[in-house]
């Protein structure tokens, strides 16, 4: 997920007269796809609770970027976007945690979620999911090149933290 999603996601849009008003647009785009976006959120997440926040943090983003997202020209594709990047984040996320879990006998789970945040997400998409560079840079809203930079990076860091042992049998 984005970092402005999440940082958004614990606030609040009240104040001390009431609910802050949104943009017109900005309402309008919500009441067409919220329900959409919670079905592809709850499809993704297998969890109600967590699709909601999903969308909500995803809703924030798309407020905090309102005026650029209305002057690229496509909102739809755009709010998209930025849906699809915060429920993937979330189920990174939650894949991670599951995988520590895991760690106790696995030296390879164990230096995966030692991973940063964006080199985990690389090497999860790329090896676990089978997604092309292409898709990856387009989930996370970086480059290509950046995509193959983290991808470098993180085998680098994997090999590092891996025992010899495991490491002599490749």
């Amino acid at each position: 997920m984005t970092d402005d999603a999440r940082a958004g996601a614990g606030g609040s849009p009240v104040t001390a007269t009431g609910v802050l008003p949104f943009p017109l647009d900005f309402e309008a785009l919500y009441l067409k796809n919220q329900e959409d976006y919670h079905r592809f959120a709850r499809a993704i997440l297998n969890d109600r609770q967590d699709a909601e926040d999903a969308v909500h943090r995803a809703y924030f983003e798309i407020l905090a970027h309102w005026p650029d997202l209305l002057a690229d020209g496509n909102v739809h594709q755009q709010t998209w976007a930025i849906l699809r990047r915060t429920v993937i984040s979330e189920k990174l996320t939650t894949y991670r945690g599951n995988l520590a879990e895991l760690t106790e006998d696995n030296d390879v789970a164990r230096a995966l979620c030692t991973l940063p945040s964006r080199q985990f997400d690389v090497m999860v998409l790329r090896y676990l999911c089978g997604c092309a560079t292409a898709d990856i840079a387009w989930y996370l809203g970086v480059s290509a090149s950046t995509v193959d930079y983290h991808g470098r990076k993180a085998k680098q860091r994997l090999e590092q933290a891996m025992p010899a042992r495991i490491r002599r049998s490749n």
